[in-house]
């Protein structure tokens, strides 16, 4: 499941890592629990969408849970949207609401989140 984040929860490290062409997230690495932004420039942003949706999921990449789809807010030219995730791997691609994908050519993407303890 994915939290969106409330106003009192900001993080203040802000190392950001470019995941693909015009998709990037920070902070980075990910770290369960605490708010992610994920901004997309990618092919949909290009071609003029009127909306994005960071459609996301968590688990095996190969068996996505806890599926939603959240809208993006568009930022300058690019797309940005914010959540928290709650388990150790975030699997996520895009869509504009009139079934175009981008979808890394039907591989997604997938990070792993970390449990923010130190070994």
């Amino acid at each position: 499941m994915f939290r969106l984040p409330t106003a009192q929860r900001r993080i203040e490290k802000r190392q950001t890592a470019q995941i693909d062409h015009g998709i990037s997230i920070t902070p980075m690495p990910i770290t369960m629990n605490e708010e992610v932004t994920i901004t997309y420039d990618g092919h949909l942003a290009q071609n003029n969408a009127q909306a994005v949706y960071l459609h996301v999921g968590s688990g095996d990449v190969r068996s996505w849970e806890n599926v939603q789809d959240i809208q993006m807010e568009k930022v300058n030219d690019a797309w940005v949207a914010n959540i928290v995730p709650t388990d150790s791997r975030l699997n996520f691609c895009f869509h504009d609401g009139a079934n175009n994908w981008d979808n890394n050519y039907n591989l997604n993407w997938s990070v792993t989140v970390h449990n923010g303890r130190q070994i």
